[in-house]
């Protein structure tokens, strides 16, 4: 508030993050806003902050409105997501067992680098080869994810090499990491053409996007920072919809992304009858 210059009586609502997440640091966080609520007189909003990695497209275009495809990806959870024209939002693609970001922290480890190991893996990577391993595209069913395999695959590399030059390290993180974005980066196509699978119109446009016939997507969530993802998503997706990507900051959880889902869900369902509890597998909404 210092930062932003704003008093106390210019405060009109709290939102807070209400989960998914862990149920202590939660608890913190929805306590405390409902007591600056009850405080202040204030009504107060609870939300996912899955949905406002989504959300957190409009700090890059205010003008974004639903119907659009969205990538969630973090340490927990990789999920596709409509965003509906309704304002609700369905998940149409999950992992099946790691999430991405799960599965750059676990092969960081199986590399020696330190954690968290996106940002390791995202530092080494380009003074490697991404094509020194031809590491697993693992597909799921459907338009859901799996990354256990191609995590098990660096494993078994490792294992077969028994020590590691800073080269072949590099080039193995380079690998791994370009699986893992081309895995995440396939699901994607696959959902902007997947017509058949009766999960989107023609046009992922609709209304609220001029009327158009170029789809909109947007990634968000932790993993979102990644400098691979953030390049090949543009190389690959850019042509065929108009991507939006928050600026790497607004990809981590951040009060900025949960103050914008909070105005959101005001305007979609009003405030939240207090007192409500957190909720640690809280998905979209």
């Amino acid at each position: 508030m210092e930062v932003a210059g704003t008093r106390w009586d210019q405060i009109d609502a709290v939102g807070v993050t209400r989960g998914p997440g862990l149920i202590g640091c939660l608890l913190v966080g929805v306590n405390l806003a409902q007591a600056i609520a009850w405080a202040r007189g204030l009504p107060v909003i609870g939300v996912s902050h899955l949905a406002a990695h989504v959300y957190a497209g409009l700090l890059e275009d205010d003008q974004l409105r639903p119907p659009l495809l969205g990538l969630v990806v973090s340490g927990g959870h990789s999920d596709l997501i409509r965003w509906q024209a309704n304002g609700e939002i369905a998940v149409i693609g999950r992992t099946r067992d790691d999430a991405a970001g799960e599965a750059f922290d676990k092969g960081a480890r199986i590399l020696g680098l330190p954690f968290p190991g996106g940002p390791a893996i995202d530092k080494l990577a380009p003074t490697g080869d991404p094509r020194a391993v031809a590491f697993p595209r693992p597909r799921a069913p459907g338009l859901d994810f799996s990354f256990s395999g191609v995590k098990t695959a660096l494993l078994y590399e490792v294992r077969k090499r028994k020590t590691l030059s800073e080269q072949a390290r590099a080039d193995l993180a380079a690998s791994y990491q370009e699986a893992i974005v081309d895995a995440l980066l396939q699901r994607v196509e696959a959902a902007i053409s997947s017509t058949a699978l009766g999960h989107f119109p023609p046009s992922l446009a609709g209304e609220g996007q001029g009327g158009g016939t170029t789809p909109t997507i947007v990634i968000g969530g932790g993993v979102a920072r990644n400098s691979r993802l953030r390049a090949a998503a543009q190389a690959r997706l850019g042509h065929l919809a108009r991507l939006i990507i928050p600026a790497p900051e607004l990809c981590t959880d951040n009060a900025a992304m949960i103050g914008v889902a909070a105005l959101i869900e005001w305007d979609r369902r009003g405030p939240d009858p207090a007192p409500f509890d957190a909720d640690p597998s809280l998905a979209f909404s």
